[in-house]
């Protein structure tokens, strides 16, 4: 195993009768850095997280969390890690501060330390004016759940789908937290729904499908692997729209992909954008063909998702 990863995982095996939900996937994360786990529903990542906090048992391979295997050591990982879940897991007729509270002595603190330990995480997540649970929004019991995972001040913070169901300025609001978190040295290990999220916070991220790593890289290695740059042109006139693809080809010296519903022409450029852009744009002009939009973009993390996981929408 790697001492300098803070999360190492080699063959790590997980089957369920005749189901394999986990089929020797290998993982470094090293420490202080955001690890974003991505792939479909039902591709391992549940059952990966729930292995390298303790709650499973591997059926194979090997795996150590803050330098304690899993297996053998596992309440050696209990004390040195943080768990986010996709539930809020605080109590609604408690304060935020009595809940931090009650998790701090839950975790063995005593009632000072655990005082402590409240109010400087309320302060941190900004929730020390913060009255009943009950009267929390959303947004408010998903920061409040971070930081009961931050009691014990964990060196791995392991967050499952933690924004799933918060409107863009709650998720903003976390998102600020866990890089906040990185910064000050925690590894966290994050799996999420929104390929967005992952691009914003993740320093690496692995994507995993039918319990396998198909890819892992930065989210800008594993844009690249869909060739650079794109064109992408929004034809007015939808009558227009073969001959504007053959422009676009012919300028990009790529096969056009045409979209007839949104009469969009899109083909890759390379590394010479503005110079395709131009000759795109003059070509267009001089045929008489009026361009709604016309935008040159990097693949989006969405696409690169589609690509690896063959297009699977599960």
């Amino acid at each position: 195993m790697h001492r300098l990863s803070a999360i190492v995982a080699r063959g790590l095996r997980r089957t369920y009768g005749g189901t394999t939900a986990l089929d020797g996937i290998d993982l470094d994360v090293r420490p202080g850095t955001v690890r974003g786990l991505l792939g479909p529903n039902g591709a391992g990542k549940t059952t990966a997280v729930r292995i390298l906090t303790t709650l499973l048992r591997p059926t194979g391979g090997r795996a150590e969390v803050a330098g304690f295997d899993v297996v053998t050591h596992p309440r050696q990982v209990r004390r040195s890690i943080g768990l986010v879940g996709q539930h809020a897991a605080v109590d609604e007729q408690l304060t935020g501060r009595q809940n931090l509270e009650l998790f701090g002595r839950l975790s063995r603190l005593g009632a000072k330390a655990a005082r402590a330990r409240a109010a400087e995480l309320l302060e941190r997540v900004g929730l020390d004016h913060a009255g009943p649970v009950s009267a929390y929004s959303g947004g408010m019991r998903r920061r409040l759940d971070l930081a009961a995972g931050l009691i014990l001040a964990p060196s791995v913070l392991f967050l499952d789908e933690p924004t799933t169901g918060l409107d863009p300025r709650s998720r903003a609001d976390l998102w600020r937290a866990v890089r906040e978190l990185a910064a000050g040295g925690t590894t966290v290990l994050l799996t999420t729904q929104y390929l967005e999220e992952a691009d914003q916070l993740a320093d690496r991220i692995t994507v995993v499908d039918a319990g396998r790593v198909v890819a892992e890289g930065t989210p800008g290695e594993l844009k690249a692997r869909l060739g650079g740059e794109r064109l992408v042109v929004v034809v007015r006139d939808a009558e227009r729209l073969a001959q504007a693809a053959a422009i676009v080809g012919r300028a990009t010296s790529a096969a056009p992909e045409v979209d007839q519903d949104t009469r969009r022409v899109s083909a890759g450029v390379g590394t010479e954008g503005v110079r395709v852009l131009t000759a795109a744009l003059t070509a267009l002009s001089e045929a008489g063909i009026e361009a709604e939009d016309v935008t040159l973009r990097r693949p989006t993390l969405d696409e690169v998702f589609l690509d690896l996981t063959g297009g699977d929408a599960r």
